[in-house]
């Protein structure tokens, strides 16, 4: 199963080492929480509120646009620019997927909801009310085989 789509433009636009690092990172969290199913159900609370890099990426450009214009109009005049500048940043992450404070955020581990679901359908496989775990349980595997088996296929 492909992990990304060929329309994941936020994906494509990150170096491989840092979406490594953070599929490492989310690969090490279902590890834990398949070792520790009964903490399952509050890391899934905690993946629901977890901000995704668009949500940041907005709420962040927003931000700096409303405190550009207060400053250009009523400390300099030249700092107006600064909207515009933000404003255009937003544009171009909207056309290709790519603006300059990403390489930052993916760096320091924000997500794109499709690893933040890729987790969340992992941690919802492991959960003990699940279907999925009952009938691979059924298979006379270990849980560790288990826990690997939905880690590959997730």
């Amino acid at each position: 199963m492909e992990l990304f789509s060929k329309k994941d433009r936020v994906h494509d636009n990150t170096h491989p080492a840092v979406n490594r690092k953070i599929k490492i990172q989310t690969d090490a969290s279902i590890e834990y929480y398949g070792r520790h199913p009964e903490l399952i159900p509050e890391r899934l609370k905690e993946l629901d509120k977890e901000w995704d890099i668009e949500r940041i990426l907005e709420a962040n450009a927003s931000i700096f646009i409303i405190l550009g214009l207060l400053t250009g109009i009523f400390v300099k005049k030249r700092l107006r620019l600064f909207p515009l500048i933000v404003s255009s940043f937003l544009l171009q992450h909207s056309i290709q997927g790519w603006c300059p404070p990403l390489p930052i955020l993916r760096r320091l581990g924000v997500r794109t909801t499709e690893e933040i679901l890729r987790e969340k359908a992992a941690l919802s496989l492991l959960n003990t009310d699940n279907t999925f775990v009952e009938k691979i349980s059924k298979k006379d595997i270990s849980a560790e085989e288990r826990l690997q088996t939905v880690v590959r296929n997730i």
